[in-house]
């Protein structure tokens, strides 16, 4: 399946750096740091971080949470204007 997402620059600057170091592929390198963290999560393991889960009033009139690229556009604009003030 083909997707779609966002890195850091840094840590998909590392990413690449790693992958060609092993000689591999940025694909198989993130299919198997992902198939790993899902083993030591099966595995019971805690995780490093905890995400805590969203509180609020839900998604704003006129966004539409299956357009990635609309999404991203509103991100930006409102990083924008929290930098102005």
């Amino acid at each position: 399946m083909r997707t779609t997402i966002n890195l850091p620059d840094e840590l998909y600057g590392e990413v690449r750096r790693r992958a060609a170091d092993e000689g591999r592929t940025v694909t198989s390198f993130l299919e198997q740091a992902l198939r790993a963290a899902l083993a030591r999560h099966e595995a019971g393991e805690k995780p490093p971080f905890v995400i805590d889960p969203f509180v609020g009033d839900g998604v704003l009139p006129g966004v539409d949470l299956n357009n990635s690229a609309a999404l991203l556009e509103l991100m930006e604009e409102d990083l924008d204007v929290d930098s102005r003030r």
